[in-house]
């Protein structure tokens, strides 16, 4: 009786079980409740969900603390989201040991301190081996634990913005407590000093310190290697001059005014034992620098523009017909492919048909179809219909009816059995039997009802791919699984960047035509030559979250979410 009441309360719980799901979202004025019912607590059994690496729970007034069984329950789990909950004024238990935690975002609740016990995680070992990003923003901590850099030594990223600290814990600037932190946001807090042991910071990139209460700066600042952004405003600074340069000058200008002495301090030089150490040091830093830069470029950079950040985002709507038929889609948005040059066209046509033979196993697992992004005509459904109710403008073809296109197809392969006397077909013959015993066909309308994409078989000649397309659309679409869709997606990502860097480095005489690329694919089509736009080539693939959602506007999937392209690799860096 009692698992059954579980089950009534918790319905999410139970899909995520059966469907065997990594992601979950629990959010909404439901959940208010449900929550207050369990004692202010997550249920026990969503602990239970083993396979787990993303969790939200987020909006919940009533959430005072996770529940003990957290960090034995959910190994896997890469990123936990808890904002805007009434956690507080601890954690108890300690949110770890959670191994594979990437993300941490505790942002908008009511902690005041996070001693141990009641913290993150054990420091010894450490309890966030693997934590990239901590976000602590919006909280009422008056501390920092002391233990923080022991217990996450790999944080990148540590967001204190708008608590009511006084002071870092001198443990966070120890020399190689954290040496890969490169952001570190406290502004909008009650800081009085910041100590020169911050030098120590070896991989800070950007500093925010603004609106607080430093009236001094210390010089050592200026010995961060790799500083680029710096702001300090709002604070009761009583050199004057900095505090005019803050508003007008850039951070490379204020690093040097600081080096200089800062506060008359540069008519004066100070102790010149000091002054030695630190160039030599700086001079040391700077050639790590520069090693490490000759490294990063080699590498394949992505950005991930998430949907908070875009003024526009793309949004796809399933309709329940697809259920039945082929339920699973992810899309993604990637700006600033070239596919003008050289061959990169014909590239990026030929490894999409080697994708399609080797992971999507010839399109019974799941299939790629990729649009130019300026064609597209939002907003997109995708759903299924009858044959005899769909047309489409398949690419290299006119305008038909999806059952005589069917019809076509199948008699071309009937066809070409008879001429080349064997039973093997070619091209998108091969697919046909995929659609065998459909009543429905899955496709994809753009806003003017057009199907765009009748997967698994063809797209349309509308949103064709062409040589001056450099924003694209890209869909996965699959019948058996949603992270077979992820996992597809992932691979095609980095094979755009791999292909990208490649065009970049490697300007080529050569050019192949639009209808030579589309003969490349099994299509044919009107050439079409137009210049492109140059771009930085230093600039990385930007990778724009897609959003498929329910005809009620209730999430489905986000691509990527922060455990997708979670690639090992050391030749790739994403920028999240």
């Amino acid at each position: 009786m009692a698992a059954a009441a579980v089950s009534e309360a918790w319905p999410e719980l139970e899909l995520a079980e059966q469907q065997r799901r990594r992601e979950l979202l629990l959010t909404g004025p439901a959940l208010e409740e449900r929550v207050r019912a369990a004692g202010g607590r997550l249920p026990p059994r969503l602990f239970s969900l083993s396979l787990l690496h993303y969790l939200e729970v987020s909006g919940c007034g009533s959430l005072r603390e996770p529940g003990p069984g957290l960090a034995r329950g959910l190994p896997q789990l890469q990123s936990l989201v808890l904002r805007r909950n009434a956690l507080g004024p601890g954690l108890s238990p300690e949110l770890g040991p959670l191994p594979a935690l990437r993300v941490l975002d505790l942002s908008g609740n009511a902690l005041e301190a996070l001693p141990p016990g009641q913290g993150l995680g054990p420091a010894e070992p450490p309890g966030l081996p693997q934590l990239q990003t901590l976000n602590l923003s919006g909280n009422r901590l008056r501390e920092l634990p002391a233990d923080l850099a022991r217990c996450a030594p790999r944080l990148q990223t540590l967001n204190l913005t708008g608590n009511c600290l006084h002071s870092f814990p001198a443990e966070l600037f120890r020399p190689g407590a954290l040496p890969l932190l490169s952001e570190l946001a406290a502004a909008d807090n009650c800081l009085r000093e910041l100590s020169p042991d911050i030098a120590h910071l070896a991989s800070l990139k950007t500093l925010d310190l603004a609106n607080n209460q430093l009236s001094e700066v210390p010089a050592e600042l200026a010995d961060c290697p790799k500083l680029r952004e710096l702001n300090l405003h709002g604070n009761q600074l009583k050199d004057r001059r900095l505090e005019k340069m803050l508003g007008s000058c850039q951070t490379k200008s204020i690093l040097e005014y600081l080096r200089a002495g800062g506060r008359g301090r540069a008519k004066g030089r100070a102790d010149p034992e000091k002054e030695e150490s630190r160039r030599q040091r700086r001079e040391r830093r700077k050639r790590e620098g520069e090693e490490e830069e000759v490294a990063e470029a080699s590498r394949l950079l992505l950005r991930v523009l998430h949907v908070s950040e875009n003024p526009a985002p793309l949004t796809i709507t399933a309709g329940p017909e697809v259920k039945g038929v082929r339920p699973f889609l992810v899309g993604a948005v990637v700006r600033g492919m070239d596919l003008q040059t050289g061959n990169a066209l014909k590239r990026f046509l030929t490894s999409q048909t080697k994708l399609h033979e080797d992971l999507c196993e010839k399109r019974t697992a799941a299939t790629i179809a990729t649009h130019d992004l300026r064609a597209i005509r939002r907003p997109l459904l995708y759903t299924a219909r009858p044959p005899e109710d769909l047309k489409i403008v398949p690419l290299g073809r006119k305008e038909v009816k999806v059952k005589d296109l069917v019809r076509q197809l199948q008699a071309e392969a009937e066809e070409h059995r008879k001429q080349k006397k064997r039973q093997t077909v070619s091209g998108l013959h091969r697919y046909l039997h995929l659609l065998d015993g459909k009543e429905q066909y899955p496709c994809l309308l753009d806003a003017d009802g057009d199907v765009i994409s009748f997967p698994p078989i063809t797209n349309s000649e509308k949103t064709k791919i062409k040589k001056t397309t450099c924003d694209l659309f890209l869909e996965v679409t699959s019948a058996t699984s949603l992270q077979i869709c992820k996992d597809i997606m992932d691979a095609l990502v980095l094979k755009m960047a791999e292909i990208n860097k490649y065009t970049l480095e490697n300007k080529e005489e050569g050019s192949v035509s639009d209808t030579e690329a589309d003969a490349t694919s099994g299509h044919l089509s009107e050439p079409g030559r137009h210049p492109s736009p140059e771009r930085d080539g230093s600039a990385p693939l930007v990778v724009e979250q897609v959003r498929v959602v329910d005809e009620e506007g209730h999430l489905k999937v986000v691509y990527p979410s922060k455990t997708d392209l979670d690639i090992a690799a050391a030749h790739v860096t994403i920028i999240r």
